[in-house]
């Protein structure tokens, strides 16, 4: 769990969010730095015949103290125990949010889902699709391996969106989309970069039309759009070439794209007086060959 992740479930537990310290005892540990666990890895006997208030207290105070399975024990065990207690359903949720801290994330969604299938009008149900969608986005792999967690951090993070617009988790669900966004145009780049590199110039095309149609915002549009400029001239698609590299010239003049594109253009002898000549920084190349480019876009 990210440091920012946490604050954000502080800041809501601090503001009347859901976690309930019902007892007075438990409020007078909190404010006096004190716990039930007054060291790190110590893990005390909880009675066998602790109520569903002390189950939850106790459940609470091991999430504090960074005894992370403990705490979805006690909560589990809550459950069990008193499955009608007004203590339940917030154990149910604080359960899954354990299973978040463990990094168990399949557990976490499967306990979330199953919280939202029984309180779907709970006032915590925006935060329980958050988090779902948070146990997604933290298993977004590189660009390298396959992007089917990124798709499903997407849907999710989408769906704190689409059901809770006005909420502070839409916003940060933003935010996670665009990166999410930025990550599956990457990965659309590193295999058509690939194909390029094969000589499959077609497959290439396909690759980078798509970051171009479907991840207009993202920063990997200039790149895609200048590889395609090199994919159409390689296929004789002079005209293509042309017009891909003047939507270049108007979206993004000063890139480093736009000048490799028009110095593509200028050496098949295609430049037109519609392009705009592109400034050379000091001590930049006007023209990098394949590979360099490959380099210079991944690192």
């Amino acid at each position: 769990m990210t440091s920012s992740t946490q604050r954000h479930f502080e800041a809501s537990v601090m503001n009347g969010g859901f976690i309930l310290r019902a007892a007075a005892v438990s409020g007078f540990l909190l404010l006096s730095g004190c716990s039930l666990f007054s060291h790190q890895h110590e893990k005390p006997a909880i009675p066998k015949t602790a109520d569903a208030e002390t189950l939850y207290n106790y459940g609470i105070d091991a999430l504090h103290t960074g005894h992370y399975e403990l705490a979805g024990g006690e909560f589990e065990l809550l459950q069990q125990n008193y499955p009608y207690s007004g203590f339940t359903g917030n154990a149910e949720l604080m359960e899954g949010y354990a299973y978040y801290l463990q990094g168990e994330y399949a557990l976490s969604v499967q306990q979330l889902e199953r919280y939202l299938q029984l309180h779907p009008t709970s006032p915590d149900a925006a935060y329980a699709f958050y988090l779902r969608a948070l146990c997604y986005y933290e298993q977004i792999a590189n660009v390298e391996r396959d992007q089917q967690g990124t798709v499903e951090a997407l849907d999710a993070l989408e769906e704190v969106i689409t059901r809770f617009p006005q909420t502070s988790y839409a916003r940060d669900a933003q935010l996670k989309i665009d990166l999410c966004r930025d990550h599956l145009a990457g990965k659309e780049m590193l295999v058509g970069r690939w194909y390029q590199q094969q000589r499959n110039y077609e497959a290439a095309m396909t690759r980078y039309q798509r970051v171009v149609q479907d991840y207009q915002t993202t920063n990997h549009v200039a790149e895609a759009l200048e590889r395609l400029v090199e994919v159409y001239l390689a296929l004789g698609l002079k005209d293509q070439a042309h017009q891909t590299a003047a939507v270049l010239g108007y979206n993004y003049p000063d890139s480093q794209w736009y000048r490799y594109a028009y110095n593509d253009l200028r050496e098949n002898h295609l430049l037109k007086n519609d392009l705009k000549k592109p400034v050379t920084h000091p001590g930049e190349q006007a023209h990098r060959g394949f590979f360099s480019r490959i380099w210079h876009s991944v690192f």
